[in-house]
């Protein structure tokens, strides 16, 4: 559950100040996930809200054509479907400039949420994001967890901190309030860093599970994963790719692995080092999802299948 997006991205390297081409794709954190998760072949569903209008219709367009349901997703004739620029700069960095306030999807509501719906899962996915976007976004996730705890839904979080989107003590404390309540809580090392005050990955770990969570990953970038259960741990090394386009998407793409291997009833260290794979190769492609594998390729790439080209 969460809103998607269209981002525009200059076509050439270089601030969007002199960009005079734009490609556009859809984006958004939480659908990032739904469309890995399809790509990989598993049922998934969408919880959100769109403008009535044509960047809307392209948003829905996209998800669904990639085997996502959305029959979840609604629509206002008041309010638009967000946009957001991507400003490409040198050595790998890229800038982000948000015009989602007021968007449709910032007013989704608890009433927008269908229990019946949810309680045929097995993972509800929520990022930080969406109660940043306003007080009745913040209430939607609170029912959406409820939801899931009361009918036996695991739930995966990614603080996802968007800075940008508010304050650094709102963030803390709401974030901090969810999660105490999910299961699975999947965090960049920075991110931990900003939730628990300390550096260590391993502390950063033990303080998270003690607020709730069974099952915390930190994700380390090029240093790979660590994660820790109650029964387990370790670290599992990042997996190497040979060139490097754009970052974003990258973390919506471990958690497409890592559920993905859940989901497949994997060893958590292997669901882990799935994580790894797909949010290495979402770096080798523009746009968020694009460069996701599907499960036939992701096979090919863990040498479980002989690549076939002709």
């Amino acid at each position: 559950m969460g809103e998607a997006l269209v981002a525009f991205s200059p076509t050439d390297f270089g601030s969007i100040k002199y960009a005079q081409r734009f490609s556009k794709n859809v984006a958004g954190a939480e659908s990032n996930v739904a469309i890995g998760l399809s790509k990989m072949g598993h049922s998934v569903g969408w919880v959100s809200k769109l403008g009535k209008d044509p960047l809307g219709q392209f948003v829905i367009s996209t998800i669904k054509g990639e085997g996502v349901d959305v029959s979840q997703v609604s629509y206002s004739n008041n309010f638009p479907t967000g946009i957001y620029f991507k400003d490409k700069l040198g050595f790998g960095e890229t800038k982000v400039y948000y015009y989602r306030h007021g968007s449709a999807a910032s007013r989704l509501c608890p009433e927008d949420i269908n229990e019946e719906y949810i309680s045929r899962a097995r993972f509800m996915h929520l990022t930080g994001i969406t109660p940043a976007l306003g007080k009745s976004c913040f209430d939607a996730v609170n029912y959406a967890i409820d939801m899931a705890r009361k009918n036996g839904i695991a739930i995966s979080f990614d603080p996802n901190i968007r800075l940008k989107l508010w304050d650094e003590s709102t963030a803390k404390e709401v974030l901090l309030s969810l999660i105490k309540k999910v299961d699975i809580c999947l965090p960049g090392i920075e991110e931990a860093k900003f939730i628990t005050g300390v550096d260590d990955p391993e502390e950063q770990a033990n303080i998270l599970m003690a607020l709730g969570p069974k099952t915390v990953v930190i994700k380390l970038g090029k240093d790979g994963a660590y994660f820790k259960t109650a029964h387990q741990s370790g670290y599992v090394p990042a997996y190497q790719v040979d060139h490097y386009v754009d970052n974003v998407g990258a973390g919506d793409g471990f958690a497409v692995g890592l559920l993905s291997g859940l989901i497949d009833n994997e060893d958590l260290a292997k669901a882990v080092n799935r994580g790894c794979v797909i949010g290495a190769y979402a770096v080798t492609t523009k746009g968020d999802f694009e460069g996701y594998p599907t499960r036939d390729e992701l096979e090919v790439i863990l040498g479980d299948k002989p690549v076939v080209t002709r």
